[in-house]
């Protein structure tokens, strides 16, 4: 995932750069719409064991997908596939038409490994720590709604049709924030949104535990998920460019393992939430305080490369 990510910003348009990351990993939340729609149809009449049948027929399109992803432009020119490189250059950016006599390149970056070290120097310290911050709050937040939302709706006293309906819910947002949310970026401060979207995400998961008509209820979900799965994209989207080329793989990885560490933490702390049977409203806004936390992270991340900025610019 996070090599993905670097290829794409690597080859894609800057003024895309956001846009097509973040229609890549919507992919997630159309994934998860299909598992809950086809949750509402067969648990009723087929029982729980069947969603394990229907999880393993996606294994079926594994050679339809081998056969149509299309391999990185700098492994098809090192494999002398210039025809084919050409090709996805100009499917890349359509403004790129390189002509046959035109020679392609690809430089080989491995060298030697990079440290972690990298990260934190040439003033990256405090926007590296950020980055692990809303990546672990973010993540936190998605695994934490994604595992006990449609448990917690149950427990309020909304049937089992309509707990799996606002999970639907929530990954309609969460494809819709992150194509939104890349577009957005493309064409204002992607950092800036991202700190909007954490906003919005504590907001509307702490209203989640109001007791709220349902067209109100089924608008805050897809808040939520627009304002958690949608800025999880983001995440990925804002750290491949703030890294360089040379340690951009490291920094995405790095990210990622941390922000996974919230992915184990979420469902945890929703457990943990389940069994002191705290009411509702409370459980929400446990849910939604790593929200306000990333807002604060990605806010101290823009002071800093302000900061960086200035101290860089020179004296007049």
């Amino acid at each position: 995932m996070p090599n993905a990510v670097a290829l794409m910003n690597e080859y894609a348009p800057k003024r895309l750069r956001s846009t097509l990351v973040a229609i890549m990993f919507s992919g997630y939340s159309v994934g998860g719409m299909l598992s809950a729609g086809i949750g509402i149809y067969m648990l009723p009449r087929f029982g729980w064991e069947s969603m394990f049948f229907a999880a393993a027929i996606p294994l079926l399109l594994l050679p339809v997908i081998l056969y149509y992803l299309p391999e990185s432009i700098g492994f098809l020119v090192r494999q002398g596939r210039f025809e084919q490189a050409r090709a996805l250059l100009k499917r890349l950016d359509p403004a790129c038409d390189p002509k046959a006599e035109d020679v392609l390149q690809a430089h080989d970056n491995k060298g030697k490994g990079v440290s972690v070290l990298e990260l934190f120097r040439g003033g990256l310290a405090v926007r590296t720590l950020s980055v692990w911050v809303a990546f672990f709050c973010c993540l936190l937040m998605v695994y934490a709604l994604s595992s006990w939302l449609p448990k917690l709706m149950a427990s309020a006293g909304y049937s089992l049709g309509s707990s799996l309906s606002f999970l639907l819910a929530l990954n309609f947002g969460g494809m819709a924030g992150a194509i939104l949310g890349g577009w957005l970026g493309d064409r204002y401060n992607l950092v800036k949104v991202k700190i909007a979207f954490f906003l919005a995400a504590a907001a509307s998961i702490s209203l989640l535990g109001v007791n709220s008509p349902m067209p109100v209820l089924y608008l805050l979900i897809f808040i939520a998920g627009a304002t958690t799965i949608g800025t999880q994209i983001l995440l990925y989207a804002g750290a491949a460019q703030l890294y360089g080329l040379s340690i951009r793989s490291t920094g995405l990885g790095w990210a990622s393992g941390i922000g996974r560490n919230g992915a184990i933490v979420g469902p945890l702390l929703g457990g943990a939430l389940m069994g002191i049977n705290l009411p509702l409203q409370l459980n929400f806004i446990a849910f939604a305080i790593p929200g306000a936390v990333a807002a604060l992270a990605m806010t101290i991340h823009v002071l800093s490369g302000k900061r960086q900025a200035l101290a860089a610019a020179p004296a007049v």
